[in-house]
């Protein structure tokens, strides 16, 4: 894990996960996913919503729908300094 996702997590950052089903241009009968995942705040979700703009704006497949989960991994009273190790034969 890097040191920016430990601050992220420390700030109050979780893990966003969101499927997107989208439709192909030319095949309109099928529907295709994505998966798509990132460090975000909860409830607003920007980076979430900053995507799917962007896929609006930018992709020719159009949405169907968007199913996402958030999970915090880490919080700030959850983080403890270790500083001892014992090591067992």
């Amino acid at each position: 894990m890097q040191a920016r996702e430990t601050e992220l997590m420390l700030k109050g950052y979780g893990l966003t996960t969101a499927e997107l089903f989208y439709r192909m241009p030319d095949y309109q009968n099928v529907l295709n996913s994505f998966i798509w995942q990132e460090y975000d705040l909860a409830p607003d979700h920007p980076r979430l919503f900053k995507f799917i703009a962007f896929w609006q704006a930018e992709i020719e497949g159009p949405l169907h729908s968007v199913r996402f989960t958030h999970r915090k991994m880490i919080g700030p009273g959850q983080w403890r300094n270790v500083t001892e190790e014992l090591t067992l034969h």
